[in-house]
């Protein structure tokens, strides 16, 4: 009976552990994400308003594609990225910019807390 429970707990505890490894994928990333801009930000050939974004990591063959997608809308943005390894998991989410010609803020890099990998532009 005292083997049963201990099995019973040992079971319920790798489920547990099971699921949240789950929530990230084989590349070292969260599939799904969130990420809020101050101000107007270019990502790739687009340039997304100031607000709060889901962002979703896909495939499109061999192809790394971020979705940006506004909060509560239905228009998404599609930009290739790069996955590039990070020595250790991310401790909080960043974000990288440069400011071009024209004086936009153009996303260089995009970091997620917990994942380890950086999503390149």
């Amino acid at each position: 009976m005292h083997f049963l429970r201990v099995m019973g707990v040992c079971v319920f505890v790798v489920a547990i552990f099971s699921i949240a490894v789950a929530k990230e994928n084989k590349l070292g990333i969260h599939e799904v994400s969130n990420v809020t801009f101050d101000t107007p930000v270019r990502v790739g050939n687009a340039v997304l308003p100031a607000g709060s974004y889901v962002v979703r990591h896909t495939m499109e063959g061999e192809d790394h594609v971020m979705i940006f997608q506004r909060e509560h809308e239905k228009d998404q943005i599609k930009v290739k990225c790069t996955l590039v390894a990070l020595p250790r998991k991310a401790p909080r989410d960043e974000a990288a910019y440069q400011v071009n010609a024209n004086n936009e803020r153009v996303l260089q890099e995009l970091v997620f807390s917990g994942d380890s990998s950086k999503h390149v532009f």
